[in-house]
Formats: structure tokens, C-alpha cells, sequence
């Protein structure tokens, strides 16, 4: 086989993991995209003819889910493109911006909640009387519970083996709608069986679902901004990867040690000292092999740049 036909299926082979994974993304997306759309409809539709505001909070939640879900779709199928000369790294940082505004939408989504919820509030402060909800709505908060909980598992299962920030952030908007859907659930429940007077449970739950969201939002909009602004990866595992360094024979002092994500995977650059009176042979061979070790531990997409240097003489 010749060079270019090497080539060719060097190309192919890297390619192909490539192509697995995002078909897979697609397919755990789709699967949960057709459970929101269920939800969503069902729980309009249960808001709406059970009066209930939580549950039309809840349904707002269920639709930027669903929402979330194209973002995924489209930002995956960009960030699985290799690198061009337009993008030396690849376009894994589009993965980052889907995460990104999956975190922007659940903040507005969640905003739009608690002020909506507040509103109601203050008009039964002000003696504005709130109709109780329906049975309907409480049926579709406890079968919304079920649902988002079992795509959640699903989703978050599968993001963490494909090393997907996007999937494991559409898997806590799923676990947001779960207990979202809790407090709607208790909320709704508490209105219908205490009674007339306690009809203010409904727009208190939805409420207290409203700040739930928002602290998720934060807590992803904070991930994803990290990995765009350049966040070095965590002291731990930095202090891993000078360990591995530090194994090899030879090698000294490394330093200089920068690290960042670049979507799904890190990227990893550190000056090593080596004796000036090696060979260049052994010298190159040894960054090789601490490359190969790089990419074994933290996955074979890790971009290493190794700078080797001659030890100073005191």
C-alpha cells in the first residue's frame, strides 16, 4: 500500500469514531426531543383546562427543552467537523456555544416564571381570588416527573461516555423539568386538597420551580463561559499530568504547564528538560511517548504540544 493509500485510511479510521459519535448524540437527542414534545403539548393542555399556573410554568420549561434540543442538534453536527485551516483546533468550541446558550435559555425560561408566578402572587395579596387547579394538571406533573427522569438518566449516561458538554447540559435540563415538575406536583396537589384558601400553593410553587431553574442556569452558563474564557482545567488534574510527565526516564522539571478544554476535549502544552547531551533520536522519542501517554489518559482527540529543553547547568 503506498503513502497516499496510508494516508487515506489513517483519515478514514479517525474519521469514523467521529461519525459514530455524532449519529449517537443525534440519537439520544431525538429520543429526548420527542419526549418534550409530548410533554409540552400535554401540559399546556392540562394548565390551560386545569387553571393551573405552575403547570403552564412547567409547560414554558418543557418547551425551551425542547428549544434546547435544536441547539444541540445543530451545534453538534458543527463541532464534529475536523479542523480546517480556518479552524487550526477543530470547532469544538461550538459544542461550548450550544452549552452556552442551553444555559442562556433555561436563565430566560426560568426569569419568565418567577415573575409570572409573582404576579399572581401579588394579586392575591391584593384580594384577587385564584381558582383552584384540576386533577388534570396534577396527573400531568406526575407523569412529567416519571418521564424527564428516566431522559435524564438516559441522556447523562450517554454524555459522559461521548465526553459531550452539550448532551450532559440538555441531561440537566431534563432533571430540571423532573423536579421543576416536583414542585408543580406539590404545589398543585397542595391547592387541590387543603382547599380554597390554599389555592395560593399554585403560584408559590411555581415560584419556587422558577428559582430552581435558575440556579441550574447558572451553574451551566458558569461551566460553559469557564472552557470559552480559557479556564484552565481543574489543580488536580494538572498535578496528574506533571505526575505522568515526571514517570518517564530522563525527564525533568516540567513547567510552563497550560491547559484548557476545547469543547469535548482538553488541550495540553508543558516545557520538559532533558540532558543536553542526548541524542535528538531519544529526545524526540521520549515527547513522543509522552504524548502517546497524554492522549491514552485523557482520550486520543487530546492536543499535546510538548517543548523539550536542555537542563541548565548550575
Amino acid at each position: 500500500m503506498g503513502c497516499c493509500g496510508i494516508f487515506l485510511l489513517s483519515a478514514s479510521c479517525l474519521q469514523q469514531p467521529i461519525m459514530t459519535r455524532e449519529r449517537e448524540i443525534y440519537k439520544v437527542t431525538l429520543v429526548g426531543s420527542a419526549g418534550n414534545v409530548v410533554l409540552l403539548v400535554f401540559k399546556f393542555m392540562a394548565g390551560w383546562l386545569g387553571h393551573s399556573s405552575a403547570m403552564m410554568a412547567d409547560a414554558v420549561h418543557s418547551l425551551s427543552d425542547f428549544l434546547t434540543d435544536v441547539m444541540v442538534l445543530v451545534f453538534v453536527h458543527i463541532s464534529a467537523k475536523s479542523q480546517d485551516e480556518s479552524h487550526d483546533y477543530g470547532h469544538g468550541k461550538f459544542e461550548t456555544i450550544a452549552s452556552f446558550l442551553i444555559g442562556l435559555a433555561l436563565l430566560a425560561a426560568a426569569t419568565g416564571i418567577v415573575v409570572s408566578g409573582g404576579a399572581r402572587l401579588v394579586g392575591w395579596w391584593s384580594g384577587e381570588q385564584l381558582e383552584a387547579p384540576g386533577l388534570l394538571a396534577l396527573w400531568a406533573a406526575l407523569i412529567s416527573i416519571l418521564v424527564k427522569e428516566i431522559l435524564y438518566h438516559y441522556t447523562v449516561r450517554r454524555g459522559h461516555a461521548l465526553e459531550s458538554q452539550a448532551m450532559i447540559a440538555n441531561a440537566w435540563h431534563h432533571r430540571s423539568d423532573a423536579l421543576s415538575s416536583i414542585g408543580a406536583a406539590l404545589g398543585i396537589g397542595g391547592a387541590i386538597l387543603l382547599g380554597h384558601r390554599w389555592t395560593v400553593l399554585d403560584p408559590l410553587a411555581s415560584i419556587l420551580v422558577g428559582l430552581m431553574l435558575v440556579r441550574v442556569a447558572v451553574q451551566l452558563l458558569r461551566t460553559s463561559v469557564g472552557d470559552l474564557t480559557e479556564q484552565s482545567l481543574p489543580r488536580e488534574t494538572e498535578d496528574e499530568i506533571l505526575s505522568l510527565i515526571e514517570s518517564f526516564p530522563d525527564v525533568r522539571q516540567p513547567h510552563n504547564l497550560r491547559t484548557r478544554r476545547i469543547g469535548n476535549r482538553i488541550a495540553i502544552e508543558a516545557h520538559v528538560r532533558m540532558d543536553g547531551a542526548l541524542s535528538l533520536r531519544l529526545v524526540h522519542d521520549r515527547a513522543t511517548a509522552i504524548e502517546h501517554a497524554l492522549k491514552e489518559r485523557f482520550g486520543s482527540q487530546t492536543h499535546v504540544s510538548i517543548h523539550m529543553e536542555p537542563v541548565k547547568e548550575c
